[in-house]
C-alpha cells in the first residue's frame, strides 16, 4: 500500500509518540517510588528519616520537619498493614482452634501460603527475638502493634523544634520518644534524650525537674548507684568493697592527701555520667549544698582525667601520671584533649571542686586544685579566679546556674 505524504507524516508522529511513552514507562518502572501498592515498605521510613537528617544538617528545618513526620507516618502505615494481615490470619476458624500456639500458626502459614502474614512475623522476629513470645501468637500480635511507634522520628522532630526555639514542643517530643525507649535501636539513645530534657529544664530554670532527670541518668552509674542495687548486680569497684565504701575512701583521699594523690590512686571510666555529675555539682554549689556538690564534682573531675590520661597513654605507652601540673601541658599541646577540656568544662569543674572543698572546710585540698589552675594559661577565667582565691581564699557565693 502506498502512503501519501500527509499519511506518512502522521504515521511517523504516531510512532514517535509511542516510543516516547514506551520509554517513559520503562523509566517509571525502574525508578524507586515512596512505597508500593500495599503501602510503605520496610526501608521507606528509614530512608525518609535519613533524608530529613540531611535537610536538618543543611539548615532546611521546614522540609526536615516534614520528612520526619512522613517517616513516622510511613512506619506506622507499614506496621498497621502487617498487624491487619496477622489479625486476619488469626481470625480464621481453623487458626483460632490452635490454642494460641505460635508453632502451629507458623506451620499453617507455610502450608497454606499466607505470604503476607509470614512477612509480618519475619519482620517482627527481626525486631524482637521470637523466644520473647513464649510460643504465644497473641503475644506476637501485641508486640507487632508496638512497633508502629517510631522513637527516632519523634526525637528528630524534637530536635527541629528545639533549634527553632520551640522549647515546650521539643520537650514534649523528647519525652514521647523516651517513653518508647524499648524500641530504640541504639541503647545509648535514652541517656541522650534524658540529657536533652535536662538541658531544656535548665534553660527554663526548672531546676527541681532538671535535678530529677540528671539523678535518673546516674542510676546506671555502677559506682554511684545505691549499695544494695550495686551489690545485687555485682558491680563493686573492687572485690570485697561496696560502692559506698569506695566513695568514702575516694573522698578521704582527696580531702586528706590532695588532688594529685587522688588521681594517682583512682581511675573511673564512665563518660556518659560525667555531664550529669558536673551539672549537679554546679547546681548544688549554687544552691549552697557544698558537700553534695563536692561528691558530684569529684566524680566528674575523676572521669574527665581518666579520659585524658587514657588518651595520653594511647599515644605514649610509657606515660605515667605524676601530677596535674605535669598533665597540663599534655592537654595544651594535644588538639583533641584541648577540645575535650573546653567542651567538657574541665577547668570550671576543677575550680568548683576546689570551691566546694573549701566551703566544706577542706582547705588544703582546695588549695592543691587552685594551685594547678593558677599555672594553666589555657584555663582563662578559671586561672584568674584561682589566682584570686590563692591570694584571698573565701567561700564564693553562687549566683545562677550557667
Amino acid at each position: 500500500m502506498v502512503l501519501s505524504k500527509s499519511m506518512k507524516g502522521n504515521y511517523h508522529r504516531f510512532l514517535l509518540i509511542f516510543l516516547l511513552l514506551f520509554c517513559a514507562g520503562l523509566v517509571c518502572a525502574q525508578t524507586p517510588i515512596g512505597h508500593g501498592p500495599d503501602g510503605p515498605g520496610p526501608r521507606d521510613w528509614w530512608y525518609t528519616l535519613e533524608r530529613g537528617k540531611q535537610m536538618f544538617r543543611r539548615g532546611d528545618y521546614g522540609n526536615a520537619l516534614l520528612a520526619f513526620e512522613d517517616a513516622r507516618r510511613q512506619r506506622q502505615a507499614m506496621y498497621e498493614r502487617m498487624e491487619r494481615d496477622l489479625i486476619d490470619l488469626l481470625s480464621i476458624y481453623e487458626v483460632r482452634r490452635m490454642n494460641d500456639s505460635l508453632d502451629w500458626v507458623e506451620r499453617y502459614i507455610e502450608e497454606r501460603h499466607y505470604t503476607r502474614a509470614g512477612e509480618a512475623l519475619r519482620e517482627l522476629y527481626y525486631r524482637i527475638p521470637r523466644e520473647n513470645f513464649k510460643n504465644s501468637a497473641t503475644a506476637a500480635l501485641n508486640a507487632l502493634g508496638t512497633l508502629k511507634e517510631y522513637p527516632e522520628a519523634e526525637h528528630w522532630i524534637g530536635e527541629t523544634y528545639l533549634v527553632e526555639g520551640e522549647l515546650s514542643l521539643a520537650l514534649n517530643q523528647f519525652q514521647k520518644a523516651l517513653v518508647m525507649q524499648n524500641l530504640m535501636e541504639n541503647p545509648g539513645y535514652a541517656t541522650e534524650l534524658l540529657y536533652k530534657i535536662a538541658a531544656i529544664r535548665r534553660v527554663r530554670q526548672e531546676y527541681n525537674e532538671m535535678e530529677r532527670i540528671l539523678l535518673s541518668v546516674l542510676s546506671t552509674d555502677r559506682l554511684w548507684s545505691s549499695e544494695e542495687e550495686s551489690s545485687s548486680t555485682g558491680t563493686e569497684l573492687l572485690p570485697g568493697t561496696s560502692p559506698s565504701f569506695a566513695k568514702q575512701a575516694m573522698a578521704r583521699t582527696l580531702e586528706n592527701n590532695g588532688i594529685d594523690r587522688f588521681i594517682t590512686l583512682y581511675r573511673y571510666s564512665h563518660d556518659e555520667s560525667a555531664h550529669a555529675h558536673r551539672l549537679l555539682g554546679f547546681y548544688y554549689y549554687v544552691s549552697g549544698r557544698h558537700a553534695r556538690a563536692q561528691e558530684h564534682l569529684m566524680f566528674a573531675f575523676l572521669i574527665q582525667n581518666t579520659v585524658i590520661i587514657d588518651e595520653v597513654k594511647r599515644r605514649r605507652f610509657d606515660y605515667a601520671f605524676t601530677s596535674l601540673e605535669a598533665l597540663g601541658p599534655e592537654i595544651t599541646r594535644n588538639p583533641v584533649l584541648a577540645d575535650y577540656a573546653e567542651k567538657n568544662e574541665y577547668y570550671k569543674t576543677a575550680y568548683y571542686l576546689g570551691a566546694s572543698l573549701y566551703s566544706s572546710g577542706k582547705n588544703n585540698a582546695a588549695i592543691s586544685i587552685w594551685n594547678f589552675l593558677a599555672g594553666q594559661n589555657s584555663a582563662g577565667e578559671w586561672q584568674r579566679r584561682a589566682q584570686s582565691q590563692l591570694q584571698s581564699p573565701h567561700v564564693e557565693r553562687g549566683l545562677e546556674l550557667q
